[in-house]
């Protein structure tokens, strides 16, 4: 926490590093840029890019238990033919 009691968040601090007259006004005064609309679309940009992050984790780990499942029997006709 700020001394202020306040949280400051990780865009806060690419905002500050990045511009600090930016985050000055934004933050300390709540004075906001003219247009939205590009933020609005980054915002949106990183929503989307996050759901395939999403996506493509789970399909790497199906991916992972069909292999597994796959190579289940090949291991047991190899025990079985060890043992037997």
């Amino acid at each position: 926490m700020s001394p202020r009691g306040k949280r400051i968040t990780a865009g806060q601090i690419g905002q500050y590093t990045y511009c600090s007259c930016a985050w000055w006004l934004n933050t300390v005064e709540g004075r906001r840029p003219a247009t939205l609309e590009p933020l609005e679309a980054g915002i949106q940009m990183h929503e989307r890019h996050g759901r395939q992050v999403a996506v493509a984790r789970l399909a790497r780990r199906l991916a992972t238990a069909m292999i597994l499942l796959a190579a289940l029997p090949l291991g047991i006709w190899g025990l079985a033919r060890l043992l037997g």
